[in-house]
């Protein structure tokens, strides 16, 4: 039974495989341990299954994945956490923008008996401003209103012991952001810094939209608070409106002054409205996940595996 799994999830990523498995096997054999090698291919329309059929046949240690479909980011590792038999695991992208070489800062803490160790992101020049802003923004919001704390700059790249591993299979939910469900798992934390590097090959498939979107999963995942503040702008327009309306009571009962105010009036209803509709799109959001929770499909089917007992 292997010591260490590193589990690598692929799309679309023939380019670079070779200069991949290049790069691991020096710091992987340097390492002193006994090792797997698990490799998702998650719906790739390209080479990239051939290219990990490839890498098998010179190095049986190599185990393949084949998703029936591209089910995301989440779901492959899922997948390889669910195959995994290392006494630990490395959960880390194929692209080489997580280097390989921090594998033995990860190890070098796991083996002082830290369970979870995070690789954090110190420097991403790589990325655009903006997405470096949002990124900054998610995690300020993340921490002030989510249930758990996650550090910032803490991405996939992370080592998770056994005992991580089997608590994350317990849980259960459709809708997965697993650097929340690793963060929410508890046990010993430490963390090693690297610089984020240039992409080796292939194009990024997160755009801006997604990755929102993704954010705003993560968000609903771990906090109930955009529930709850559309609760505490009810109550607040409420007693402003009401306020309101005994100011204009008194005002004319005393002055006689007539209330005008179409104007007014409109913009009061199209603002309510539109605080309507933004509550109604948040608690839809929130009933969607429950939807797709009670329909208990699987995360993901398999197509094809190479290397794994029950092929």
């Amino acid at each position: 039974m292997p010591t260490l799994s590193i589990i690598l999830p692929f799309h679309n990523e023939a380019e670079g495989v070779r200069n991949l498995f290049q790069r691991l096997y020096p710091v992987l054999g340097g390492l002193g341990l006994t090792y797997e090698i698990i490799c998702i291919d998650d719906g790739s329309q390209d080479k990239t299954y051939g290219a990990l059929c490839h890498e098998r046949e010179m190095d049986q240690r190599v185990k393949i994945i084949k998703m029936a479909r591209n089910f995301g980011k989440e779901a492959a590792l899922t997948c390889g956490l669910d195959v995994a038999s290392g006494d630990a695991a490395i959960t880390m992208d194929s692209d080489l923008q997580h280097p390989p070489e921090v594998i033995t800062d990860l190890v070098a803490k796991w083996r002082e008996g830290v369970d979870l160790v995070y690789a954090i992101r110190s420097n991403r020049k790589t990325d655009s401003y903006l997405r470096r802003l949002l990124s900054r923004a998610f995690y300020a919001v993340f921490k002030a209103i989510a249930d758990i704390q996650m550090p910032e700059g803490a991405g996939d790249y992370c080592l998770l012991d056994r005992k991580v591993i089997n608590a994350i299979k317990q849980l259960p939910e459709r809708n997965r952001f697993m650097k929340g469900l690793v963060a929410w798992v508890g046990f010993t934390r430490g963390m090693v810094n690297f610089d984020v590097q240039p992409r080796q090959g292939g194009t990024s498939h997160w755009n801006l939209f997604r990755l929102v979107r993704f954010a705003f999963d993560g968000l609903t995942a771990f906090s109930t608070f955009p529930l709850r503040i559309w609760t505490w702008c009810g109550a607040l327009i409420s007693i402003l409106t009401f306020s309101y309306g005994i100011y204009l009571t008194v005002r004319t009962l005393i002055s006689g002054v007539d209330v005008p105010g179409y104007a007014s009036l409109m913009v009061g209803m199209l603002f309510l409205g539109g605080v309507q509709l933004l509550s109604l799109g948040i608690l839809g959001e929130y009933m969607g996940r429950i939807f797709s929770e009670v329909k208990r499909r699987p995360l993901y089917l398999i197509s094809e595996q190479s290397g794994f007992n029950k092929e």
